[in-house]
């Protein structure tokens, strides 16, 4: 821990001394121009206001980068480890500053879309980057304010809407691989009525996801996004917003168990849909605001083996959620008040069967439960450098024992060009359905799990030069981990694999450091650097252990350079570090890798926007997930055309 706080303090020092560096932090000048966070708080506020590590990939980004799903942009996110199970649309997993991959909570236009039937993830492999407009990432504890999912961030992922009177937009490209992605959207804004549709297909034939055999792992998946607003009055607006994933992707598993993955005939089709009904209120004065939502999300999965259907989940989680907020002191002073209800469904279906020394087992369940939460949040601006801010959130949960999580931060500008902000919190994370009830071959539930607990703290420095032009950020992190779920412990009975809590704590430690900046009137860049050292007690090795695909360095950098007013080419770099997997009861080793990406975008006319896409550039071979083979050099050509 010293040697890790040492180097930060050293690495942060010679960056700040030498390096013309930008962060997503803005100064307090520029407060009144920056777009506000809608996730870093119960009301959206200002970045220059909150003690939180930020990184907002905006539309411009989105259009330059033209990426086929959403997680392949959050590899350049400082703190964010992707580990995706084969090629496009493969299951992926994100994991932030070293915590799992469920503790990371998505918001989908507000909606929760982690799935309670798949270990309460999202599956990033079904993610379409499709009719987004922008994302939010907030990284490090939010259940303060957001409850169990949110115990290592939140990403916000806000869909576009129509901001003209009409509009229509279509788009298609083919690349390799036999990929095809096309889509069209229609939008009007009328008065105070706005309504948008959007509909995208994805389709590819994939490679093999095995080391061996020749058979393509294929995906497909259909998204239909719709966005419609309101604006009743100038105090009252009301919204609805819905999104639906359907589709497929082929997949290959270890059928003999023996660490290697099998080319087999494997399917998993999904469906996932969310929606939201809100109703914002804003009085005459501004003094008070009040917003209430109802939400929903559904989730199905199916996998099917030669085309025979085996085990099929499917989960609901609908909210009703009210917040109300109250300004005074010429509005730098703000309480807010949550009140939620959240009410969960799980099912699984498939065919008892017998397991010999393990038992026969019923995998066929219908399992709920339900959390009621209040939380409280307050928030000071004392002065023109100095703001303050408190959360605390209290859940009745149906399954576990009542839980308060609390976290406080502040944020203080040193001067024109330093800002510097910190963060002390706690947060849960209660055991899934599949962790407690959940059968699949050889895995056993255990309904006696306790919710994980965490402690954490950060401190950062925001540091801006050349007139604001370029600007470093870095951020050290602690976290404390205690209960630990161990997805793949022993059971003593039966010898077949189960969860429990660790016994012990693990432990995440690391800096971020992050750069944003104009180098000249046609070239900007964004850089990221990301140490973490992410580590469990191992009761056999009685000493801490490294956590399995969590590699210790990450980096990133991305230019984008307008090189003609018509042409704008952008250059993407991602490394990441040497990390382990496991391969019970082994431990393995995955090597590093390092992928070069480019992409260019040429305006052929006012409505034609012709680009290009190459996607690892230099053909590097490389695997995420032990035995899970990834995607070459491939390369999309494709056209966008505005009615």
């Amino acid at each position: 821990m010293k040697n890790i706080r040492s180097m930060a303090t050293a690495v942060t020092a010679s960056l700040l001394s030498v390096l013309p560096f930008s962060a997503q932090g803005q100064t307090l000048q520029q407060s009144e121009i920056e777009e506000v966070l809608v996730s870093a708080s119960l009301l959206p506020i200002a970045a220059s206001r909150s003690a939180n590590a930020i990184t907002v990939i905006d539309s411009e980004q989105l259009k330059n980068r033209a990426a086929l799903s959403v997680s392949d942009l959050l590899r350049d996110v400082p703190g964010m480890a992707v580990s995706r199970s084969g090629v496009q649309g493969s299951a992926t997993q994100i994991r932030v500053r070293g915590a799992e991959a469920n503790h990371l909570l998505v918001l989908i236009d507000g909606v929760e879309a982690n799935d309670p039937s798949q270990s309460d993830e999202l599956n990033w492999g079904t993610l379409s980057a499709a009719d987004i407009e922008r994302i939010e990432v907030i990284r490090g504890p939010q259940s303060a304010m957001r409850g169990s999912d949110a115990m290592a961030g939140v990403v916000n992922i806000i869909t576009r809407r129509a901001d003209q009177p009409l509009s229509a937009n279509l788009f298609t490209e083919a690349g390799s691989f036999g990929t095809s992605n096309s889509g069209f959207s229609v939008g009007s804004k009328q008065g105070d009525f706005d309504a948008r549709l959007g509909v995208n297909h994805i389709e590819t034939e994939g490679e093999n996801i095995s080391r061996t055999g020749s058979e393509k792992d294929g995906y497909q998946n259909t998204n239909v996004n719709l966005n419609a607003g309101w604006t009743v009055s100038d105090e009252l607006r009301l919204s609805f917003a819905a999104r639906q994933s359907d589709g497929m992707n082929e997949f290959d598993g270890d059928n003999d168990f023996d660490g290697l993955v099998d080319d087999q005939d494997k399917v998993s089709e999904f469906r996932n849909s969310t929606m939201r009904v809100q109703g914002d209120y804003v009085s005459a004065d501004g003094r008070f605001q009040h917003k209430l939502v109802i939400a929903q999300s559904n989730n199905d999965n199916e996998a099917f083996d030669a085309g025979v259907l085996g085990t099929s989940t499917s989960s609901s989680k609908d909210q009703y959620q009210y917040i109300g907020s109250v300004f005074w002191d010429g509005s730098t002073q703000r309480v807010s008040v949550l009140a939620e209800r959240e009410e969960e469904d799980f099912q699984q279906r498939g065919t008892i069967d017998d397991y010999g020394v393990y038992g026969i087992y019923d995998p066929n369940q219908d399992r709920e439960r339900n959390t009621d939460s209040i939380a409280i949040e307050y928030r000071s601006d004392i002065s023109d450098s100095l703001s303050l801010a408190a959360s605390s959130r209290y859940d009745d949960n149906s399954e576990f024992d009542s839980a308060n999580t609390f976290r406080v931060e502040a944020v203080y500008q040193l001067n024109d060009g330093t800002r510097l902000r910190s963060a002390y919190g706690t947060a849960i994370k209660n055991p899934t359905f599949t962790e407690r009830f959940g059968f699949y071959t050889n895995f056993i539930g255990n309904p006696d799990l306790k919710p994980e607990e965490l402690t954490s703290w950060e401190l950062g420095v925001d540091q801006m030069l050349f007139d604001n032009s370029l600007t470093l950020s870095a951020t050290l992190f602690d976290t404390e981990l205690k209960n630990e779920i161990n997805g793949s412990a022993v059971d003593p009975v039966t010898f077949g694999f189960t969860s429990t809590n660790k016994n012990g704590k693990s432990q995440r430690q690391g800096i971020e450091l992050t750069a944003i900046g104009t180098m000249s009137n046609s070239l900007s860049l964004n850089a990221a650097y990301t140490y973490t050292d992410s580590v469990e007690w191992d009761e056999e090795e009685h000493a801490y252990i490294d956590e399995v695909r969590r590699a210790r360095h990450m980096a990133s950098l991305n230019l984008a350079w307008q090189a003609m007013d018509s042409l704008q080419i952008n250059a993407n770099v991602q490394h990441n570090g040497s990390q382990t997997d496991v391969v019970f009861p082994n431990i393995v080793a995955l090597d590093s890798y390092t992928l070069v990406n480019l992409n260019a975008n040429f305006s052929a006319t006012e409505k034609l926007v012709v680009y290009l896409r190459l996607d690892n550039l230099f053909d590097e071979a490389y695997e995420e997930v032990f035995s899970y083979q990834t995607l070459g050099f491939g390369a999309s050509l494709g056209l966008r055309f505005s009615l």
